[in-house]
């Protein structure tokens, strides 16, 4: 019997399954509930009516042979092109 990885995929999402992670999973990032938090200007409202209305920052790191590499960007909500 075969079966396309995208319909297993999706039945087991259908069904709240995952898979198991072999070894132990790592915590990378500990959050400071004391940090200071800087203030919500959008309102959580992430919708633009024109360009270059409203941008949003993302940064995220990639593990690779010799180490982490740090990567950010900056995206124009309205066109989801990157700006920076």
């Amino acid at each position: 019997m075969q079966v396309a990885r995208c319909t297993v995929e999706r039945l087991m999402d259908e069904l709240g399954l995952e898979g198991v992670i072999r070894g132990q999973r790592r915590r990378t990032t500990v959050p400071e509930p004391s940090a200071p938090r800087p203030p919500d200007l959008v309102d959580r409202d992430f919708t633009a009516s024109r360009p270059d209305q409203l941008w949003v920052a993302d940064m995220t790191y990639v593990r690779t042979w010799t180490g982490w590499v740090y990567v950010a960007f900056v995206l124009d909500v309205f066109s989801r092109m990157i700006v920076g």
